[in-house]
């Protein structure tokens, strides 16, 4: 009995260790007004530009935003090939989202802030999607700081 509470113990301490490395704090919220996919969504080393307006984690303070900016982000997929087909389905929702006034969450702070670039500027350099727990629609959310920022932007 002493043994199947020690593995049950062990199990459970590795699926926090799991759980504790898929996730982390959001690392952009976005109200998404198109995306482009580039060259094709099956490319190993396919980008996407993800335009709207933006709240993105500030690099120095786990958990605390930078304001909102309008602009664009630029990604790569992933390093990871397993990480690259998650990274794709979560694109694909990406884009279903644009155009629909719907704020949504995504990435992980933890594997670093996206840069959120002017809408002249020149696409360049991608940030490395970092995967977190998929796109997130927020609704019923709007006293969070980030969401208020994107919904209180003005250009």
């Amino acid at each position: 009995m002493k043994a199947i509470r020690l593995v049950g113990a062990a199990l459970l301490a590795a699926a926090s260790v799991v759980a504790i490395h898929a996730s982390g704090p959001i690392a952009v919220y976005a109200r998404v007004d198109k995306v482009l996919i580039d060259p094709s969504p099956d490319a190993a080393h396919g980008t996407i530009q993800i335009w709207g307006v933006f709240s993105v984690g500030n690099p120095g303070r786990m958990n605390d935003f930078l304001p909102a900016a309008r602009g664009y982000l630029y990604y790569a997929l992933p390093a990871r090939t397993d990480y690259r087909q998650l990274a794709l389905q979560e694109w694909n929702d990406l884009k279903a989202v644009a155009g629909t006034n719907q704020i949504v969450a995504f990435g992980s702070q933890f594997a670093g802030v996206p840069t959120v670039r002017k809408p002249d500027d020149r696409a360049q350099s991608p940030d490395e999607y970092s995967l977190n727990f998929g796109i997130r629609r927020i609704s019923g959310q709007n006293s969070a700081p980030p969401v208020r920022a994107i919904l209180d932007f003005k250009p």
